[in-house]
Protein backbone atom coordinates (compact mmCIF):
# COMPACT_ATOMS: atom_id res chain seq x y z
CA UNK A 1 0.00 0.00 0.00
CA UNK A 2 1.41 3.23 -0.89
CA UNK A 3 2.45 5.82 1.92
CA UNK A 4 0.14 8.63 2.47
CA UNK A 5 1.19 12.02 1.28
CA UNK A 6 2.91 14.35 3.57
CA UNK A 7 3.98 17.20 1.25
CA UNK A 8 2.59 18.58 -2.52
CA UNK A 9 3.21 21.09 -4.32
CA UNK A 10 1.10 21.95 -7.25
CA UNK A 11 1.69 24.62 -9.66
CA UNK A 12 4.56 25.73 -7.83
CA UNK A 13 6.65 29.04 -8.96
CA UNK A 14 9.49 31.10 -6.72
CA UNK A 15 11.06 34.19 -8.68
CA UNK A 16 14.10 35.87 -6.93
CA UNK A 17 13.65 39.75 -8.71
CA UNK A 18 13.50 38.59 -12.65
CA UNK A 19 15.47 35.68 -12.40
CA UNK A 20 12.49 32.32 -12.05
CA UNK A 21 13.94 29.49 -9.77
CA UNK A 22 10.95 27.39 -10.28
CA UNK A 23 7.91 27.49 -12.85
CA UNK A 24 4.88 25.00 -12.72
CA UNK A 25 6.83 22.86 -10.00
CA UNK A 26 4.53 19.46 -9.05
CA UNK A 27 5.80 17.35 -6.36
CA UNK A 28 4.40 14.65 -3.83
CA UNK A 29 6.55 13.17 -1.22
CA UNK A 30 5.17 10.26 0.88
CA UNK A 31 5.44 9.77 4.78
CA UNK A 32 7.72 6.84 5.67
CA UNK A 33 10.14 7.54 2.89
CA UNK A 34 14.15 9.44 2.60
CA UNK A 35 13.20 11.26 -0.22
CA UNK A 36 16.93 12.42 -1.43
CA UNK A 37 17.22 15.95 -3.47
CA UNK A 38 20.56 16.26 -5.51
CA UNK A 39 21.63 18.40 -8.58
CA UNK A 40 24.44 20.51 -9.79
CA UNK A 41 25.12 23.63 -7.66
CA UNK A 42 22.35 26.71 -7.79
CA UNK A 43 19.78 24.47 -9.57
CA UNK A 44 17.18 25.15 -6.93
CA UNK A 45 18.00 22.07 -3.82
CA UNK A 46 17.63 24.48 -0.95
CA UNK A 47 15.11 27.02 -2.50
CA UNK A 48 12.79 23.82 -2.52
CA UNK A 49 13.41 22.88 1.26
CA UNK A 50 13.00 26.40 1.80
CA UNK A 51 9.45 26.53 0.03
CA UNK A 52 8.60 23.22 1.89
CA UNK A 53 8.84 24.53 4.94
CA UNK A 54 7.66 28.52 4.37
CA UNK A 55 10.75 30.24 4.87
CA UNK A 56 10.97 31.14 1.01
CA UNK A 57 9.71 34.40 -0.06
CA UNK A 58 8.24 34.91 -3.92
CA UNK A 59 6.39 31.85 -4.04
CA UNK A 60 3.34 31.20 -5.97
CA UNK A 61 0.86 28.22 -6.57
CA UNK A 62 -0.07 25.65 -3.53
CA UNK A 63 2.28 24.25 -0.99
CA UNK A 64 0.80 21.54 0.77
CA UNK A 65 2.28 20.03 4.22
CA UNK A 66 0.98 17.82 6.46
CA UNK A 67 -2.74 18.98 4.61
CA UNK A 68 -1.98 22.82 5.83
CA UNK A 69 -0.27 25.88 4.29
CA UNK A 70 3.47 25.66 4.21
CA UNK A 71 5.02 27.36 7.49
CA UNK A 72 1.27 27.30 9.41
CA UNK A 73 1.60 28.05 12.75
CA UNK A 74 0.03 24.58 13.68
CA UNK A 75 2.97 23.10 11.62
CA UNK A 76 5.66 24.28 14.19
CA UNK A 77 5.74 21.00 15.92
CA UNK A 78 5.34 18.98 13.22
CA UNK A 79 8.28 20.00 10.56
CA UNK A 80 11.65 20.14 11.36
CA UNK A 81 14.30 21.96 9.02
CA UNK A 82 17.67 22.35 9.47
CA UNK A 83 19.89 24.08 7.55
CA UNK A 84 23.28 24.11 5.94
CA UNK A 85 24.71 26.64 8.38
CA UNK A 86 24.49 25.59 11.72
CA UNK A 87 21.73 27.91 13.51
CA UNK A 88 22.71 27.33 17.46
CA UNK A 89 23.97 29.86 19.98
CA UNK A 90 27.36 29.74 19.85
CA UNK A 91 28.01 31.34 23.18
CA UNK A 92 25.93 28.30 24.85
CA UNK A 93 27.12 24.61 25.58
CA UNK A 94 25.28 22.11 22.85
CA UNK A 95 23.13 20.83 26.22
CA UNK A 96 21.84 24.55 26.90
CA UNK A 97 21.15 24.90 23.23
CA UNK A 98 19.28 21.79 23.20
CA UNK A 99 17.02 22.39 26.55
CA UNK A 100 16.26 26.23 25.26
CA UNK A 101 15.02 24.37 21.81
CA UNK A 102 13.23 21.83 24.03
CA UNK A 103 11.13 24.11 25.89
CA UNK A 104 10.40 26.80 22.78
CA UNK A 105 8.86 23.90 21.05
CA UNK A 106 7.51 22.33 24.32
CA UNK A 107 9.04 18.74 23.81
CA UNK A 108 8.82 16.32 26.88
CA UNK A 109 11.30 16.18 29.52
CA UNK A 110 14.82 14.25 28.89
CA UNK A 111 14.20 15.05 25.09
CA UNK A 112 17.44 16.94 24.70
CA UNK A 113 19.25 14.12 26.33
CA UNK A 114 17.77 11.52 23.86
CA UNK A 115 18.53 13.65 20.51
CA UNK A 116 22.06 14.73 21.89
CA UNK A 117 22.49 10.59 22.22
CA UNK A 118 20.88 9.96 18.33
CA UNK A 119 23.36 12.15 17.43
CA UNK A 120 26.63 10.97 19.04
CA UNK A 121 27.37 14.05 21.10
CA UNK A 122 27.23 13.10 24.84
CA UNK A 123 30.63 14.00 24.71
CA UNK A 124 30.05 17.26 23.96
CA UNK A 125 27.21 17.93 25.99
CA UNK A 126 28.97 20.78 28.14
CA UNK A 127 31.21 21.96 26.05
CA UNK A 128 30.27 25.50 24.52
CA UNK A 129 29.10 25.22 20.35
CA UNK A 130 31.79 28.04 19.88
CA UNK A 131 34.53 25.68 20.49
CA UNK A 132 33.17 22.77 18.03
CA UNK A 133 34.31 21.42 14.70
CA UNK A 134 31.73 22.75 11.46
CA UNK A 135 31.14 19.54 11.62
CA UNK A 136 29.65 19.33 15.29
CA UNK A 137 27.95 22.30 14.95
CA UNK A 138 25.93 20.82 12.46
CA UNK A 139 25.18 18.06 14.38
CA UNK A 140 23.91 19.99 17.33
CA UNK A 141 21.65 21.72 14.76
CA UNK A 142 20.54 18.64 13.59
CA UNK A 143 19.61 17.88 17.06
CA UNK A 144 17.51 20.74 17.97
CA UNK A 145 15.44 20.11 14.70
CA UNK A 146 14.61 16.68 15.90
CA UNK A 147 13.48 17.52 18.84
CA UNK A 148 10.08 16.30 20.05
CA UNK A 149 8.28 14.43 17.35
CA UNK A 150 8.72 16.29 13.38
CA UNK A 151 6.57 13.99 10.62
CA UNK A 152 8.34 15.78 8.04
CA UNK A 153 12.11 16.29 8.66
CA UNK A 154 13.48 18.74 6.16
CA UNK A 155 17.39 18.53 5.90
CA UNK A 156 20.02 20.64 3.91
CA UNK A 157 22.71 18.57 3.21
CA UNK A 158 23.31 17.30 7.24
CA UNK A 159 26.35 15.28 6.47
CA UNK A 160 28.48 18.21 5.46
CA UNK A 161 31.85 18.49 7.51
CA UNK A 162 31.27 14.71 8.86
CA UNK A 163 33.39 11.62 8.53
CA UNK A 164 32.50 8.32 6.55
CA UNK A 165 31.73 6.50 10.03
CA UNK A 166 29.67 9.18 11.53
CA UNK A 167 28.16 9.95 7.87
CA UNK A 168 26.96 6.27 8.07
CA UNK A 169 25.40 6.26 11.36
CA UNK A 170 23.20 9.45 10.75
CA UNK A 171 22.26 7.77 7.98
CA UNK A 172 21.18 5.06 9.65
CA UNK A 173 18.97 6.94 11.81
CA UNK A 174 17.30 8.88 9.16
CA UNK A 175 16.25 5.52 7.74
CA UNK A 176 14.82 4.58 11.33
CA UNK A 177 12.76 8.17 11.40
CA UNK A 178 11.22 7.49 7.93
CA UNK A 179 10.76 3.72 9.30
CA UNK A 180 8.85 5.08 12.14
CA UNK A 181 6.68 6.96 9.65
CA UNK A 182 8.66 10.60 9.12
CA UNK A 183 8.98 12.15 6.03
CA UNK A 184 12.63 12.78 5.50
CA UNK A 185 13.73 15.28 2.60
CA UNK A 186 17.45 15.72 2.59
CA UNK A 187 19.41 17.20 -0.42
CA UNK A 188 23.06 15.93 -0.30
CA UNK A 189 26.07 16.76 -2.84
CA UNK A 190 27.72 13.60 -1.81
CA UNK A 191 26.76 11.30 -4.51
CA UNK A 192 27.06 8.08 -3.11
CA UNK A 193 24.17 8.88 -0.64
CA UNK A 194 21.94 8.43 -2.91
CA UNK A 195 22.37 5.01 -2.94
CA UNK A 196 20.07 5.26 0.72
CA UNK A 197 17.76 7.18 -0.26
CA UNK A 198 14.08 5.23 -0.94
CA UNK A 199 13.16 8.13 -4.00
CA UNK A 200 15.42 10.22 -5.30
CA UNK A 201 14.93 13.36 -7.21
CA UNK A 202 17.33 15.25 -9.61
CA UNK A 203 17.30 19.08 -10.56
CA UNK A 204 18.34 20.93 -12.50
CA UNK A 205 18.05 24.62 -13.50
CA UNK A 206 14.85 24.74 -11.37
CA UNK A 207 13.15 21.25 -12.69
CA UNK A 208 13.21 18.04 -11.43
CA UNK A 209 14.83 15.99 -14.74
CA UNK A 210 14.75 12.76 -12.59
CA UNK A 211 12.36 10.89 -10.18
CA UNK A 212 13.24 7.56 -9.44
CA UNK A 213 14.97 4.80 -7.19
CA UNK A 214 18.62 3.86 -6.78
CA UNK A 215 18.12 0.70 -8.22
CA UNK A 216 16.20 2.15 -11.55
CA UNK A 217 18.37 4.57 -11.75
CA UNK A 218 21.27 2.69 -11.90
CA UNK A 219 19.57 -0.06 -14.36
CA UNK A 220 18.76 2.98 -16.42
CA UNK A 221 21.52 4.79 -17.07
CA UNK A 222 23.76 1.53 -16.87
CA UNK A 223 26.25 3.06 -14.53
CA UNK A 224 27.85 1.17 -11.91
CA UNK A 225 28.13 4.20 -9.17
CA UNK A 226 25.58 7.04 -8.74
CA UNK A 227 28.06 9.50 -9.50
CA UNK A 228 28.15 8.10 -12.87
CA UNK A 229 24.44 7.66 -13.34
CA UNK A 230 23.92 11.36 -12.07
CA UNK A 231 26.68 13.06 -15.10
CA UNK A 232 24.68 10.74 -17.51
CA UNK A 233 21.25 11.91 -16.84
CA UNK A 234 23.19 15.87 -16.76
CA UNK A 235 24.54 14.80 -20.20
CA UNK A 236 21.85 13.47 -21.93
CA UNK A 237 19.77 16.91 -20.64
CA UNK A 238 22.84 18.74 -22.23
CA UNK A 239 24.41 20.39 -18.94
CA UNK A 240 27.80 20.39 -19.37
CA UNK A 241 29.48 17.65 -17.31
CA UNK A 242 32.11 20.13 -15.50
CA UNK A 243 28.72 21.64 -13.70
CA UNK A 244 27.67 18.53 -11.80
CA UNK A 245 28.82 17.76 -8.17
CA UNK A 246 31.34 15.40 -7.33
CA UNK A 247 31.36 13.08 -4.56
CA UNK A 248 33.27 15.36 -1.79
CA UNK A 249 32.44 18.49 -0.23
CA UNK A 250 35.49 19.97 -2.30
CA UNK A 251 33.99 19.40 -5.28
CA UNK A 252 30.50 21.61 -4.20
CA UNK A 253 30.81 25.09 -4.34
CA UNK A 254 27.83 25.58 -2.19
CA UNK A 255 29.26 23.50 0.58
CA UNK A 256 32.80 25.38 0.03
CA UNK A 257 30.48 28.82 0.98
CA UNK A 258 27.37 28.07 2.78
CA UNK A 259 25.11 31.29 3.47
CA UNK A 260 25.37 32.87 6.95
CA UNK A 261 23.20 31.48 10.20
CA UNK A 262 20.02 32.44 10.22
CA UNK A 263 18.18 32.69 13.76
CA UNK A 264 16.28 29.80 14.93
CA UNK A 265 12.80 29.40 13.61
CA UNK A 266 10.09 27.52 14.78
CA UNK A 267 13.28 26.20 16.92
CA UNK A 268 13.72 24.22 13.39
CA UNK A 269 15.74 26.47 11.76
CA UNK A 270 15.74 28.34 8.25
CA UNK A 271 17.64 29.72 5.43
CA UNK A 272 21.14 28.24 3.63
CA UNK A 273 21.94 28.48 -0.33
CA UNK A 274 20.04 27.40 -3.05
Amino acid sequence: MMNKSAVELAGVAVRRGRRAVFEGLDLTVRAGEVTGVLGPSGCGKSTLLRTIVGAQAGVDGDVRVLGLAAGAKPLRSRVAYATQAASVYDDLTVMQNLRFFARALGAPRGDAERVLELVGLNAEAKQRVESLSGGQRNRVSLAAALLGAPEVIVLDEPTVGLDPVLRAELWSLFERLAGAGAALIVSSHVMDEALRCDRLLLLRDGAIIADTTPDELLAATGAGDPESAFLAVIDAEGLPAGQVQGSSPAASPEAQAPGAPDAPRRGRHGGGAS
